[in-house]
């Protein structure tokens, strides 16, 4: 089911980033439908009872919130709430998450973003547009360094600052504007792809290893309900491993996980999961995407 159009867009950010004031900023964001609700001053941490479930665009109760705390930090809910969800590529002590996302990117999975904002640890808030009425719900992926506020989440947005265990103060900061309209992101795919799922092992009756594609086919077309969609991605898998490319495995797979009673749109999804994660593996044929401009 579609939505109407994200109320947080590029031109908005923008606008945003030429702002000094919380109290403004929240206002702003306000008058444009984007609840917020007030946070610690030099933190992250709600000030009102129940976080962002409070949080409101109406203007009255935002100016009220800021003149009781006009030193406050402007949080902003994820997903359907405010119509963006945002990865979160962490820079900390254990690691960095920029490989990972880069990783992402380049397989297909993290394109689209609509701006990017510099995080006070070093890291940055990738935004994308919400399209859809899907749930997206938050998750993290601690290995990566990289975690997904959606439905469910929120973030701290410009030009909040964050004072950090050193004493030093740094701010949120808009570092680039998408060159295109802007995308959703598939949190599913993200997800799967920086963490993929690891099967106990092949379903019964699976072709040998460096079976021929129409024996594959033939078994995934006999597949029974319950069984097709894990036995199209293990024969997806594997015509990977034999180095097809995935227009070749999509029409071969594809059409014979059809037969079995697979959606069309369903099938190709698995086929490019299997893909994606041998991208994630190192085992993937040929080039992956290329990433999107930006401008800073």
């Amino acid at each position: 089911m579609n939505v109407p159009p994200p109320r947080w867009s590029p031109r908005l950010a923008k606008a945003l980033s030429g702002v000094a004031d919380l109290a403004t900023a929240s206002v702003l964001l306000a008058r444009h439908d984007v609840p917020v609700f007030p946070c610690a001053p030099g933190g992250k941490q709600p000030l009102t009872a129940h976080g962002f479930h409070d949080a409101t665009a109406d203007v009255a109760a935002v100016h009220e919130w800021w003149r009781r705390w006009p030193d406050a930090n402007l949080g902003v809910p994820t997903g359907t709430a405010s119509g963006v969800d945002v990865v979160d590529v962490d820079v900390h002590t254990m690691g960095s998450g920029f490989a990972a996302f880069e990783r992402a990117r380049g397989a297909g999975v993290a394109n689209g973003w609509a701006w990017l904002v510099r995080t006070p640890s070093g890291g940055v808030h990738a935004y994308f547009l919400r399209r859809t009425a899907e749930v997206q719900r938050s998750w993290q992926v601690p290995s990566q360094h990289v975690d997904f506020r959606g439905d469910g989440g929120y973030i701290v947005a410009p030009p909040s600052r964050v004072t950090r265990a050193s004493g030093q103060s740094r701010a949120y900061e808009l570092i680039a504007i998408g060159q295109h309209q802007g995308g959703p992101v598939d949190s599913r795919q993200l997800r799967e792809f920086l963490e993929p799922p690891r099967p106990t092992g092949p379903p019964a009756g699976m072709p040998a290893v460096g079976a021929r594609p129409d024996k594959l086919a033939a078994w995934v077309a006999s597949r029974p309900e319950g069984a097709r969609n894990h036995g199209l991605f293990w024969a997806a898998c594997r015509m990977v491993e034999d180095g097809h490319p995935f227009d070749t495995t999509a029409s071969v797979l594809g059409e014979a996980a059809q037969a079995a009673g697979l959606p069309e749109r369903e099938a190709t999804t698995t086929v490019r999961s299997a893909y994606r994660i041998a991208c994630r593996l190192g085992t993937a044929p040929g080039p992956t995407r290329p990433v999107e401009a930006v401008s800073l």
